[in-house]
């Protein structure tokens, strides 16, 4: 056990975990620096304490003094908290997507919260960028946080995120994947990180509608669209983002940001938020593609806590459209049921229908594939043999291969839920395939119990 003196000492540190269950086995090493760890609950919480002890040290914030922020959250809860320990006022300019557990937490911290349109240009005057702008320059003795272009925010990065993740894999990371809000954590650890190894990979996630994919590969300002996900893409190119340190670019949809986010917490109990999902899309498909003797980090921005009314709400999804099972494939259903099942549950040809029994009584399970090695030969099921041993008690002592039946088709383990629902209502189960292998079986019941908790 150890104690501090502060609650900012707590900042920074973060402990790396692996991902296990939704990462590819035959991929790289997948491993997420759990952010919301530190006090504040995200990444922020590094730049925040790091601005305001710069303005400290430059004498621009004096006792008594305000630091005035545009935040979609995560920042204005770093700083609420920074000010709080350090006696400052806090006013935090907020747009109207911004999670209302975000903006009860800043109040909740003593800091005065100002609500702005999401929906309108960066130079618009109504944008929480001019709005953070004229409150500080209307306010005595207020600094502006500026985390979207202030060096500070990318020297913090620099100085922790990235040797901490050096460190912590002892210098095997081949590549790095993280978000893009305001720039400084993909682009100060990048830079660190570059410098230690010039070839390691860096990726960024982005939502659709965010301009920086565009930019990076056309060199021209678009037009933005709305998206869901807070807190990373934009409308503008922070003075913070260094994309030449950017190998890649991907963008990924709120639909697969929030149900990979949903299925990293299901799955491996790490709750993060929605963009937390949009990073966490991307690398799983970078890890995907590399060897497993590689290393792939990734960044768990901050918690799903934050989010409870939002992409967790069951609810709140179907009024926006998203709780679909389209975006679940059948591996992912089989890695859920897999929480229960040793993997794939099955018969063997040459046992006999006693033996397959028990195995149904014990697994709590009505139906079986049967395999021989990696054939699938055919299908036993509970109702069917019962039957047989009623009329015939010695049929227990029978070989399996003698009673079973047809087959239960196979199927590849990466189609979706949605596209497989024809096949599950003509047959009461299908087995799950993997470069013709099977690895796992998936019934009308697992469909129906798993994907109503989605």
């Amino acid at each position: 056990m150890f104690k501090v003196d502060s609650i900012l000492r707590l900042v920074g540190r973060t402990p790396m975990v692996r991902i296990n269950k939704l990462a590819d086995p035959n991929g790289a090493e997948l491993w997420a620096k759990v952010e919301y760890l530190n006090p504040g609950g995200s990444v922020k919480d590094r730049i925040a304490l790091h601005i305001v002890e710069g303005f400290e040290r430059d004498g621009l914030l004096k006792p008594g003094g305000t630091v005035v922020e545009a935040t979609s959250g995560n920042m204005g809860v770093g700083l609420a908290m920074v000010c709080a320990v350090k006696g400052y006022k806090a006013i935090l300019v907020m747009f109207d997507k911004a999670s209302d557990e975000k903006r009860r937490l800043a109040r909740a911290l003593g800091a005065e919260v100002v609500i702005c349109p999401a929906d309108v240009p960066a130079d618009d005057p109504r944008s929480y960028y001019s709005v953070a702008r004229r409150i500080t320059d209307e306010t005595p003795g207020a600094v502006l946080a500026n985390q979207y272009h202030n060096p500070a925010n990318i020297q913090a990065h620099y100085e922790t995120t990235g040797p901490e993740i050096w460190e912590q894999t002892d210098g095997r990371i081949d590549a790095l994947v993280a978000g893009m809000g305001t720039g400084g954590t993909i682009t100060g650890a990048a830079r660190y990180l570059k410098e230690k190894k010039p070839d390691i990979k860096i990726w960024a996630a982005d939502p659709y509608g965010s301009i920086l994919k565009t930019y990076k590969e056309t060199g021209e300002i678009t037009e933005g669209s709305q998206y869901l996900v807070e807190g990373i893409g934009d409308d503008m190119v922070p003075g913070a983002l260094d994309l030449d340190l950017v190998d890649e670019i991907a963008n990924v949809s709120d639909e697969e940001s929030f149900h990979v986010a949903r299925m990293l917490a299901r799955q491996e109990g790490i709750l993060g938020g929605g963009s937390t999902g949009t990073i966490v899309k991307v690398a799983l498909d970078v890890a995907a593609a590399m060897r497993p003797d590689q290393v792939v980090v990734t960044i768990i921005p901050d918690t799903g806590e934050r989010y409870l009314s939002k992409l967790y709400s069951d609810e709140w999804m179907r009024l926006k459209g998203l709780l679909s099972q389209e975006m679940m494939t059948l591996q992912q259903l089989a890695q859920l049921k897999s929480q229960e099942l040793p993997g794939i549950v099955s018969a063997d040809p040459r046992s006999t229908v006693r033996e397959a029994l028990d195995q149904m009584a014990t697994y709590n399970v009505s139906q079986l594939p049967v395999l021989d090695g990696p054939r699938n030969v055919g299908s036993v099921k509970e109702s069917n043999l019962l039957a047989l041993a009623l009329e015939e008690a010695t049929v227990l002592d029978r070989s399996v291969d003698d009673v079973m039946g047809e087959p239960f088709p196979m199927v590849e383990e990466s189609s979706s839920v949605t596209r497989s629902i024809q096949l599950l209502i003509e047959h009461p189960g299908v087995v799950l395939a993997r470069d013709s292998q099977p690895v796992g079986f998936i019934t009308r019941h697992d469909v129906i119990n798993y994907t109503d908790k989605s």
